[in-house]
């Protein structure tokens, strides 16, 4: 069923199931005009099945159905009986009247949104906290991300790979945005990039955010335009670290000076965190799978005295004071790249 096709007949099925959640949709914005007066007809009454359904499927048709969507109507709408099942029960244990409504108005959105019945089960089944969002709710959600640039297609694919983001407050989602902006400094642009290519990112830790970005920016030295062509904020601030320490410790990676120069040629940032671990060994490391494994152990070891050794606080002055230039170095540093961005 093409999506033009399903999204008639669910709001045919919508229209002679519930007219108060069919009138909701026929009042909001996501309806097109051509749409309303677009005259629609069912091809099939709500309580047949679909052809090649069984016996079985007749059967659990006939119980007691949803006070607002029948199991009947899911099937009609395109959902397979395992889908049409799945979400006939969810549907079914809500019995206040305003949280079904909510459960039958994600089912439209999702429609509106282009997706067909397979990929809305789909979705659904990945984040079912969307069943008990406000239609009010999922419309500013989705408004919001059509502002900071995901259009439809990037939209679509955004929430089919990661329909968490529908479950997210604007407030959070804007709250990410700004400090990528305002602290990391990517353009809006590249913000945009970011939360087409990596839109979980609105849910990680904003502190963890912040370091793997400031590890990256100083301790690699790369630059914003590198960690979003190369999808940075996909990886794990721990498999970053693990492989750029062991391409550090074999002189393979070199920190660039102030002028971002290095003497050795670093390898890419997309060879260290966009291939699998035996292809970053093979290619950009030039070792073994044994070889990493040890050094992971020794490293872990030696990242665990220093966590100790900085609790008890018995750094020598030396090394305190060492410290403290380098990072009032890197300060300096990073303030003076954003008087130059500005």
């Amino acid at each position: 069923m093409n999506n033009p096709t399903a999204f008639r007949r669910v709001l045919c099925i919508l229209r002679s199931t519930s007219s108060s959640i069919y009138s909701l949709f026929q009042s909001g914005s996501y309806l097109q005009r051509s749409c309303i007066r677009r005259k629609l007809f069912c091809s099939k009454s709500s309580n047949q099945l679909l052809p090649g359904e069984g016996n079985n499927e007749q059967a659990s048709i006939h119980r007691t159905t949803s006070p607002e969507l029948p199991l009947s109507s899911l099937l009609d709408m395109g959902f397979t009986p395992p889908q049409a099942e799945e979400i006939y029960q969810s549907l079914s244990k809500v019995r206040n009247g305003s949280a079904t409504k909510n459960r039958s108005s994600t089912l439209m959105v999702l429609f509106m949104l282009g997706f067909n019945p397979s990929s809305v089960g789909k979705i659904l089944t990945k984040c079912p906290d969307l069943y008990n969002i406000d239609q009010s709710l999922l419309k500013q959600r989705i408004d919001n991300l059509r502002k900071l640039g995901l259009v439809e297609g990037s939209l679509q694919r955004v929430v089919s790979h990661y329909p968490a983001i529908l479950a997210t407050s604007v407030k959070a989602v804007k709250y990410k945005t700004v400090f990528l902006k305002e602290k990391c400094l990517f353009t809006m642009q590249q913000v945009t990039e970011i939360l087409r290519d990596s839109p979980a990112i609105v849910h990680e830790d904003q502190d963890q955010l912040e370091y793997k970005f400031q590890y990256v920016f100083f301790r690699m030295g790369i630059k914003q335009a590198q960690m979003v062509k190369h999808k940075l904020f996909r990886s794990t601030l721990e498999e970053l670290r693990w492989r750029h320490s062991f391409l550090e410790r074999r002189g393979l990676y070199q920190t660039p000076d102030k002028n971002g120069q290095t003497l050795i040629v670093n390898p890419k940032l997309d060879s260290i965190i966009n291939v699998d671990l035996e292809s970053f060994l093979a290619r950009a490391a030039g070792a073994s799978a044994e070889e990493y494994v040890v050094f992971q152990k020794l490293l872990a070891r030696e990242w665990q005295e220093e966590e100790r050794h900085h609790g008890d606080g018995s750094d020598d002055d030396y090394s305190d004071d060492e410290d403290e230039e380098e990072e009032i170095e890197s300060k300096d540093s990073y303030r003076k790249r954003r008087r130059n961005n500005h």
